[in-house]
């Protein structure tokens, strides 16, 4: 990709050139952590998300002082670069009752008054833990009290259904840039990395997305020696991508918070709908959390990575976990014994720190797991034996 090394660049800060940009022409910056929260919404009138990050983050010291040592370091890095004045850009943050860790991070945004910006305000959705009618109802009338209304009221954002119609338009063009793009790791040697991909996925995350939207060819890439999905809790650095990729393995899936799946798909609106429970529906019944207890949602995880396995030809499963995470701590242990168990894709979880560019007990597992997927495939074309 030629301009793989701009987009680079935008990542080494929450406050980047093109996140400038937008506000030097009046636009106001919206953060947020979690899926729950629709970003759709967030890219509303004269608004636009950054999904937030804290990238080459040195010391927690004062974070944890705040919080606890025990606490994952993708919340106290947050907290940290807030302390730090790192997120001075910033309009509103926009967070979600799923982490509690998250929750407590969130928290000190306000009660510290880490933005500079008088008109700043936090917000939290309740959400809900299964997705029925009477959840949907309640989703919608959260999005409407907690993130709608307050944007209207402190900056005057157009929320009407025309500007949420157009909102959902401009984010689903982006979609359709990134699923094709996407498509291309699909091939038996595809010209895009999982690295690549990571990238621009985080850029559309993390950047103005009406100053992003550009088509880009994939140049054609050197072969690998395995294919891999990554499952798991978030992965704003695309140095642990990196790192998996140069011990050997393609990742072909990137099914984790801040990957593509769920996130990179189009909203379909209800004709019979209001515009509104259109975008919520859509949110609860894509997300993949597992967060959510419901039977279905359950099964429907762990068949997703099997199906996505099969439509990417991954040949095993890296489980992957922040150190503290609550649901995907409980995730990783089950899914992957389901995975490898019931579904005969070999897979290997791993619990990480935030930052992992330099994490050589991390590389040598991934390097002994692409080792072993060789091996199975060896045996494979020789019948088994």
């Amino acid at each position: 990709l030629k301009h793989l090394y701009e987009f680079e660049k935008l990542l080494e800060s929450a406050n980047n050139a093109l996140v400038q940009q937008a506000c030097a022409e009046g636009k106001h910056a919206l953060a947020y952590t979690c899926y729950h929260m629709p970003e759709v919404l967030l890219n509303t009138g004269n608004c636009f998300s950054v999904r937030l990050r804290a990238p080459l983050t040195g010391s927690l010291d004062i974070s944890s002082y705040y919080m606890s040592n025990f606490i994952c370091d993708y919340c106290k890095s947050l907290l940290e670069r807030g302390i730090e004045g790192g997120y001075n850009f910033l309009s509103g943050l926009m967070g979600t009752e799923t982490c509690s860790e998250m929750n407590r991070a969130l928290e000190h945004f306000e009660l510290l008054r880490l933005v500079d910006n008088e008109q700043f305000f936090v917000t939290f959705l309740d959400m809900p833990f299964k997705v029925t009618e009477n959840t949907v109802r309640h989703y919608v009338d959260q999005l409407r009290r907690k993130v709608l209304t307050p944007l209207q009221e402190v900056y005057g954002v157009d929320v009407s259904d025309d500007a949420l119609r157009k909102a959902v338009a401009e984010h689903n063009e982006v979609c359709r840039i990134l699923t094709e793009i996407g498509q291309f790791r699909k091939e038996e040697n595809p010209r895009i990395t999982g690295y690549e991909y990571h990238i621009l996925n985080l850029v559309s995350y993390c950047c103005p997305k009406y100053l992003i939207v550009r088509q880009r060819e994939p140049d054609v890439k050197p072969r690998f020696r395995v294919k891999i999905a990554v499952v798991g809790s978030e992965i704003d650095d695309p140095g642990f991508t990196k790192l998996v990729e140069d011990a050997g393995a393609l990742v072909v899936v990137d099914r984790f918070c801040f990957g593509s799946t769920p996130g990179g798909e189009e909203i379909h609106l209800d004709p019979d709908l209001p515009v509104l429970e259109s975008i919520a529906r859509h949110y609860l019944n894509t997300s993949q959390c597992p967060r959510f207890m419901q039977r279905e949602k359950v099964d429907g995880r762990w068949q997703l990575v099997r199906d996505l396995c099969a439509e990417y030809h991954a040949q095993g499963v890296l489980y992957e976990q922040l150190k503290f995470c609550e649901y995907w701590g409980y995730e990783r242990a089950l899914a992957s014994h389901v995975v490898t168990r019931e579904f005969g894709i070999p897979s290997v979880a791993v619990d990480r720190q935030n930052a992992t560019g330099g994490s050589g007990q991390l590389r040598t597992r991934v390097q002994a797991f692409v080792e072993s997927l060789e091996i199975k495939q060896l045996q494979t074309q020789r019948g088994g034996k």
